[in-house]
């Protein structure tokens, strides 16, 4: 049965580090994370976007998630969520609306799963006013 990206990717990660596998030995792509919304876009208001990032990931659909979870997360500071006990399913990254993924390199190794280059801002969770 197939797995979820997600799932698989942690599945992986966690043998990675159970077994002491170098994450260098892993066959990596690299991708680029490109903002294709127009800058007035509404989706914006709920999904601050960060431009253009790199990323080494095994597929799109885990750049996208890669991309992600460089964002700052309920999680990681003092509060709680409306809708989860994570903010990474309202990231801009994961919206086909507002980014697109382009593989730039397939098959690479001595590559770190993770951001390559650009940077992604701390700004995701902003407080709400009453």
């Amino acid at each position: 049965m197939a797995q979820p990206v997600e799932v698989a990717a942690r599945r992986s990660d966690a043998a990675f580090a159970e077994h002491g596998m170098s994450k260098g030995d892993e066959r990596l792509n690299i991708y680029r994370l490109e903002p294709i919304a127009e800058p007035d876009d509404p989706r914006w208001d709920n999904a601050p976007g960060h431009g253009v990032v790199t990323v080494a990931a095994r597929s799109s659909g885990d750049a996208r998630l890669v991309a992600a979870s460089q964002e700052l997360d309920y999680m990681e500071i003092d509060a709680k969520p409306a809708e989860d006990v994570t903010t990474g399913m309202a990231s801009a990254f994961r919206s086909e609306k507002l980014y697109t993924v382009i593989e730039i390199a397939r098959d690479r190794q001595g590559l770190t799963r993770g951001l390559i280059e650009g940077e992604i801002g701390v700004d995701t969770i902003r407080p709400v006013q009453i």
